[in-house]
């Protein structure tokens, strides 16, 4: 049966596809070839920004189609039977003058350990943004007149490249490493990179002092740890430097991956053992580098949304490793709500079922409660993207870490992303490996002596994903939690969106966390790393 969404394009396809098309190649200067990959037709109405940088979830209509084997001067074809976002076809595209540009995302032959071999988009330390990659292929934005009732037959040529990423420069504060992991390397049959970011405290080359380190998780990002001498709001650099604060060490991670800009620090079917890298290869190496004290009490973790999770997931699957955790805005820890969608209960991904109703399912809103964008629109918009999960986007990435290997050597869906129709067995795999709420009381026995007094969570209870609701189901549970009890200590910000990270500072969190560690340290130890 066909889809409501292929009907329409195949109805608009009958009356424009013979002659509403786009045609893009590249030339051999660019690149030899041939290339595998997929082609974007981005439209803009200005060009304040070249069209490919105002790509996003609101951004401009742009539309793709995957290739493969295109050598120099062959064209890939973009007509009105290919999906788009937010205007669904090139055909609806009201008549007028517009800025077009044309894009080639260049993809890499992965031949992986597990026997399959894939095709996806080889990260150039620009954390999977196919728009700003390295290598990538774009044309010169053209004002062009479009009438898809007059039809028009357009070629682009691709011949400009993507410069390669130049790096920030260390400082006295802040170092940066990268490191060719072997574990990664072997899952994914070609090099695989991890690397890290070290902000050193006040007086660290002065001093032989060992101190406490804070794995600060997130995005991918070469930038200093907690926006340190960013000249933002909240800039940690003033506290920091001055007499009287803890001295720490801040560590973030760059671990991007053949799907997202960063691989959520678990080990998974699809995206490989990240988890095991990390704990085994990264962190082995950060602490050998600098002078970290080597024992659970001194490691502590954070991170907001992404790293929200990630940090509370390395403390409740490791919680021998890591001392404690400050968890904001957590991505869903609980999967009856993953941006709207009940894992468990919906049976489309799209749509809720209301006794006689049908009502569309919200990806996320203001904090006022207005609707910023649906679970249909988020979902299109990543497979306009990219197919089998190479969007480099948010719900793909959860289903490649959280779901099982497909018989193609992609991850096994979750839901179809163009009907939304949901698959219960996909769903129960992410209940039974990754749901942090569901591992925990599974599990509590052992974790609960384990956990104990190192849980601090904190979220807006209007949160723009509505990324509070997983984390109320988590408290409501702990709240019933026996032998031991223990609630956790969590946060909620009345009216505050993503991603709220609790009251007062990120100094005055770095505070409480020192004195944390106070309290964590064996007897008679002295803390040579408080300020002086």
């Amino acid at each position: 049966m066909l889809s409501r969404l292929t009907l329409a394009a195949l109805c608009i396809s009958a009356a424009f596809a013979a002659d509403t098309r786009f045609e893009i190649s590249y030339a051999a200067s660019a690149k030899t070839g041939p290339i595998t990959g997929r082609a974007f037709i981005m439209i803009s109405r200005d060009v304040q920004r070249e069209p490919r940088l105002e790509i996003g979830r609101v951004g401009v209509p742009f539309f793709g189609r995957d290739f493969e084997k295109l050598a120099p001067g062959q064209s890939a074809v973009i007509d009105a039977a290919d999906l788009g976002t937010p205007v669904e076809s090139i055909a609806q595209i009201p008549a007028g003058e517009y800025y077009v540009q044309a894009f080639i995302n260049v993809y890499s032959e992965f031949k992986r350990a597990d026997g399959h071999t894939v095709w996806m988009h080889d990260d150039q330390w620009e954390g999977q943004r196919w728009t700003r990659s390295p290598g990538n292929l774009y044309s010169t934005p053209k004002k062009i007149a479009l009438d898809a009732a007059k039809g028009y037959g357009i070629k682009l040529v691709c011949d400009q490249i993507v410069p390669p990423v130049e790096m920030p420069k260390d400082t006295d504060y802040v170092k940066r490493f990268r490191i060719e992991s072997p574990m990664l390397t072997k899952f994914w049959g070609r090099p695989i990179y991890l690397g890290a970011t070290v902000l050193l405290p006040r007086d660290y080359e002065k001093t032989a002092i060992s101190y406490p380190v804070l794995y600060s998780q997130g995005h991918f990002s070469t930038g200093s740890p907690l926006g340190f001498q960013s000249g933002r709001q909240g800039d940690i650099y003033p506290d920091w430097v001055k007499d009287g604060f803890p001295r720490m060490i801040a560590v973030t991670f760059q671990h991007p991956t053949p799907y997202f800009d960063d691989s959520y620090a678990v080990n998974s079917v699809n995206v490989g053992p990240y988890g095991d890298a990390i704990l085994q290869e990264l962190i082995p190496e950060v602490e050998k580098r600098f002078r970290i004290i080597r024992q659970p009490w001194a490691r502590l973790l954070d991170g907001g949304s992404t790293g929200g999770w990630e940090s509370l997931a390395l403390q409740v699957f490791h919680p021998d490793f890591f001392g404690g955790v400050w968890s904001y805005c957590p991505d869903s820890v609980d999967f009856s709500d993953v941006e709207g969608i009940n894992v468990y209960q919906d049976k489309n991904a799209f749509y809720k079922e209301i006794e006689w109703r049908r009502e569309p399912t919200i990806n996320s809103r203001e904090v006022n409660g207005q609707v910023r964008q649906t679970s249909e629109q988020r979902n299109h918009f990543e497979l306009v993207n990219g197919t089998h999960g190479r969007s480099g986007e948010q719900i793909d990435i959860w289903s490649a870490v959280f779901g099982p290997l497909g018989e193609d050597g992609y991850f096994e869906p979750l839901f179809d992303k163009q009907t939304g129709v949901m698959n219960p067995k996909v769903g129960q795999y992410w209940k039974e490996h990754y749901d942090l709420r569901y591992y925990m009381e599974k599990n509590w026995y052992a974790l609960g002596p384990k956990l104990q007094g190192k849980l601090h969570v904190s979220v807006g209870d209007a949160d723009n994903f509505f990324l509070n609701n997983g984390v109320h189901a988590m408290q409501n549970w702990m709240l019933t939690t026996k032998d031991p009890h223990y609630e956790g200590f969590f946060v909620y910000g009345a009216m505050r969106g993503h991603c709220y990270q609790g009251p007062g500072t990120m100094a005055d969190r770095l505070r409480e966390m020192a004195e944390f560690v106070m309290g964590k340290m064996p007897p008679e130890t002295v803390a040579q790393w408080w300020g002086r």
